[in-house]
């Protein structure tokens, strides 16, 4: 991520530790490097998950295959430039921001067209296509429902596109949760009746119980937004591209 342009500083500054919507701040470009009023930056900076505690077996080495994470804080329009520094006001934000956030020349992302869930298939075949994860989500969230952004482990490189759905599913009998899980749960329950003969996880049908359209895209990660679900989404779920 190209890092040159950064929010340095910002009104107020003798007492605020962030910035928001409608705060002036400052940027460290100006007439020296072509900035002109009315430019328009993208506000990001690298993040990662404070608690470092992993919800399912191979998560951490699954995000860290997926790449540096950035978040996307808002962003600015530039209202006055000077030689070598400029004054831009928040005109947007979904989060704070702070000094040595970097900024990126904005560009409009497509808004891929949303489809109606009411044709969402609960008993849908293997379609056959690439498989991955739910690997993590907003704000380091593990649970997830309608409208929740989430990371899956899949990207260009795989011939992921914006506007691509995926199919959230699970295996019953799957135990890589951290939280305890009976082994054998899908068969059998102490107290509560078994089955006659051993199922293992590849014996039973999945359960397809959501799905989601890919919104962004990277090389090894697209950020999906949840548009069905009938129950909740863990980190560690499965899904394909449809």
């Amino acid at each position: 991520m190209p890092d040159e342009i950064r929010l340095i500083s910002g009104e107020q500054s003798n007492y605020k530790i962030t910035f928001a919507r409608g705060d002036y701040v400052h940027i460290n470009r100006g007439q020296d490097k072509g900035v002109r009023v009315g430019d328009r930056f993208s506000v990001v900076r690298p993040d990662r998950d404070p608690t470092d505690v992993p919800w399912f077996k191979w998560q951490a080495k699954l995000l860290k295959a997926m790449g540096q994470l950035y978040m996307d804080a808002g962003q600015l329009r530039v209202v006055n430039v000077q030689p070598k520094v400029s004054i831009a006001q928040i005109v947007f934000s979904c989060d704070y921001m702070q000094r040595g956030d970097i900024l990126l020349p904005y560009q409009d992302r497509p808004a891929p067209p949303y489809r109606d869930p009411a044709g969402f298939d609960h008993f849908a075949p293997v379609s056959g296509k690439p498989v991955a994860m739910v690997v993590g989500g907003k704000d380091y969230a593990q649970l997830y429902g309608k409208l929740s952004p989430v990371y899956v482990n899949l990207g260009s490189s795989q011939g992921v596109k914006v506007g691509d759905y995926f199919r959230i599913f699970r295996y019953q009998g799957s135990v890589s949760e951290t939280v305890k899980q009976d082994k054998g749960y899908q068969y059998k329950l102490y107290g509560f009746g078994s089955a006659p003969v051993r199922y293992e996880w590849n014996d039973l049908p999945r359960e397809v119980f959501g799905e989601g359209i890919v919104i962004s895209v990277s090389r090894n990660s697209s950020t999906m937004i949840i548009t069905f679900n009938s129950m909740e989404v863990y980190a560690g779920d499965y899904v394909e591209i449809e």
